[in-house]
């Protein structure tokens, strides 16, 4: 019996030690955390401060997030000012001197890809404009490979004792992603040229990689809820500009949509946007195997 409880009492401690030492991330949205678990492996505990049915943009700095982030390594984040109305308060208030920006522990993953739809003219009367771009880069499969590179390296850097592990995980997401990428763009052969509708600026770098067209959103400004106005512009729009769908994020009131999709005789499609916006989707190979497939369905 003693030896059995002093095997025991060696397991735990280990296991304790493992845990204990293992590289702590704060991401702020799924698709950032999924990315560090598919490069840390079982070196790193992760903390993800959304989830897919939640607007990003739209976040409250709450004590939960404060002491998240005053214990993290590694604060990785979309940036290009999608979490300015919250994260600024959150790292700030955590007093955690290590993930503030510019140190080593503070990742954005937007500055490691080409942004789209950067304004010329900043003017908040547009409604929700991001000044460095569309901030929304997980749309795009090849930016998650992008970002994958550098976050491999910034982990190695914040965490040098596990670089090696890492740069090995990385190198095996790396191949097994590319394929995926080749398979998805395949498979998604048939929405090149599809012409859709969208409840908000959330798709410009999935339209660049398929090759589909948006002509209108149900948003009359950027972050401003769609009105039965606008709505009605949108209708008498796509009686002259035909639009094979209506598709909107896993977070976002159905209710516009569907309006639409009823009077304009289309399909209503949810995209999950992000890791955990649908049944099918627990992890980054799913949320693309999962998009391609709603949206070839929708053209079906």
């Amino acid at each position: 019996m003693k030896n059995l409880l002093s095997a025991l009492l060696t397991v735990a401690t280990l296991a304790f030690a493992q845990h204990a030492s293992a590289l702590d991330v704060f991401a702020c949205e799924p698709e950032w955390g999924a990315l560090v678990q598919e490069i840390g492996g079982d070196r790193v505990s992760i903390y993800v401060a959304t989830n897919a049915l939640q607007d990003p943009h739209q976040i409250q700095a709450k004590p939960s997030l404060l002491a998240r982030a005053r214990r993290a390594n590694l604060v990785v984040c979309t940036g290009s000012e999608l979490e300015i109305g919250w994260l600024p308060v959150v790292l700030r208030q955590s007093g955690n001197s290590a993930v503030q920006p510019d140190k080593p522990g503070y990742f954005e993953a937007a500055n490691y890809v080409q942004k789209l739809e950067v304004p010329t003219i900043l003017d908040r009367a547009a409604g929700d404009i991001h000044p460095g771009g569309n901030p929304h880069i997980q749309t795009d499969p090849r930016n998650i490979g992008r970002v994958a590179t550098a976050l491999a390296q910034r982990m190695g850097e914040v965490d040098p004792a596990n670089a090696s592990y890492y740069q090995t995980r990385y190198q095996d997401f790396a191949k097994r992603w590319d394929s995926a990428i080749q398979r998805w763009q395949n498979e998604a052969a048939p929405l090149k040229g599809i012409v859709v509708v969208a409840h908000h600026k959330s798709w410009v770098y999935l339209y660049r990689w398929l090759g589909m067209r948006e002509i209108a959103e149900l948003e009359p400004k950027p972050g401003v809820e769609p009105t039965a106005a606008h709505l009605e512009e949108v209708l008498a729009q796509l009686k002259r500009e035909p639009a094979r769908m209506v598709i909107r994020s896993a977070y976002e009131d159905a209710r516009a949509s569907e309006w639409l999709a009823e009077r304009a005789k289309i399909p209503a499609v949810m995209l999950p946007f992000t890791v955990g916006g649908s049944d099918k989707d627990k992890d980054l190979f799913g949320l693309y195997d999962d998009t391609v497939q709603r949206l070839l369905q929708a053209v079906k």
